[in-house]
């Protein structure tokens, strides 16, 4: 699944056989979790270099085509392969917003990696200065005060295609009333993902 806007910070896409390695190591994990054993150390030396690598990810996990977890983290805090790991673990058991994911149900879910670039503030004075910094459909968001802050998937883009829109359920996301982000003293970062999925 190509994604062209991932190239804006000179990174290349990972190779086929590195994508499904990281969605093979996600579909162990979450049986894993689903099973209540604890996950075993990986072996960095037995895997790609550039897996090794610190990088951030979201891991979705899909059902009937419709959302059934998601986890991530923003900043690069571990090798590639286990910041999925981690992840795959946490979206079957952590998301708030749904119950653990049973054994019965792992069959029919699905797995989607997106891989992100590091977050960028954009700078701003007015509101429409932000949005035409805001690319719909190309870019993750994520919305900072203080210690609150949320994010999206460029992802949600393909449900939410109005910009307005898609930051007021950005700000409730945060816990703040709809129309929060024009309000100024909020921070604004973007970043772009390279996705792929079983």
């Amino acid at each position: 699944m190509d994604n062209p806007s991932f190239d804006k910070e000179n990174r290349d896409y990972l190779p086929q056989r590195d994508r499904e390695l990281l969605l093979q190591l996600a579909r162990e994990a979450l049986e894993i979790a689903v099973r209540g054993e604890q996950l075993p150390e990986l072996d960095l030396s037995s895997i790609p270099p550039n897996l090794s690598e610190h990088g951030a990810t979201f891991v979705t996990l899909m059902k009937n085509q419709e959302l059934r977890g998601c986890i991530g983290s923003l900043e690069a805090k571990r090798p590639l392969a286990e910041d999925v790991r981690v992840h795959a673990m946490a979206a079957a058991l952590e998301d708030y917003r749904f119950p653990p994911v049973t054994r019965q149900e792992i069959p029919g879910i699905s797995i989607e990696i997106s891989r992100l670039t590091t977050p960028h503030r954009i700078n701003y004075r007015d509101i429409d200065q932000l949005v035409m910094q805001i690319n719909p459909g190309v870019d993750g968001v994520v919305i900072k005060k203080g210690i609150r802050r949320a994010t999206f998937l460029p992802q949600v883009w393909e449900k939410v295609p109005d910009i307005e829109k898609f930051m007021d359920m950005l700000c409730r996301k945060m816990g703040a009333e709809s129309g929060y982000w024009r309000s100024g003293g909020v921070e604004i970062f973007t970043y772009q993902v390279e996705k792929f999925c079983e």
